[in-house]
């Protein structure tokens, strides 16, 4: 079983900065490709950002140069820092762990960007 358990979210006004975590179990965190996803009320789930184990890095158009995604190994956390941030990216957050077909999700967490 994985589990992965974010923290992190709140509410801040646009210009502001939040960082996510999510930490898992070091088997995890040592062999899934891990991501962050989010779900804006009305829109489908989309990715943010994602990192792999050798800390390769993809992110959404709409995030790039004002997202960081990292993993810390010791520890078995990922970030998210998030700086400059608008109202649109105003969604509910989740950090997914992946490994070949299968994917497992956070609870997530609510980010809120107030104009």
């Amino acid at each position: 079983q994985v589990q992965l358990v974010e923290s992190g979210g709140g509410l801040v006004q646009a210009g502001g900065s939040l960082r996510l975590a999510c930490a898992a179990s070091r088997r995890t965190f040592s062999i899934y490709a891990m991501g962050w996803y989010r779900r804006a009320p009305g829109k489908q789930r989309e990715l943010v950002a994602r990192i792999t184990t050798s800390s390769s890095t993809t992110y959404a158009d709409s995030v790039k140069g004002r997202f960081t995604i990292s993993r810390a190994n010791t520890g078995s956390t990922m970030y998210l820092q998030m700086n400059s941030l608008k109202p649109e990216d105003t969604a509910v957050y989740y950090c997914a762990a992946s490994l070949g077909l299968n994917t497992y999700w956070g609870q997530g967490t609510q980010v809120t960007v107030s104009s």
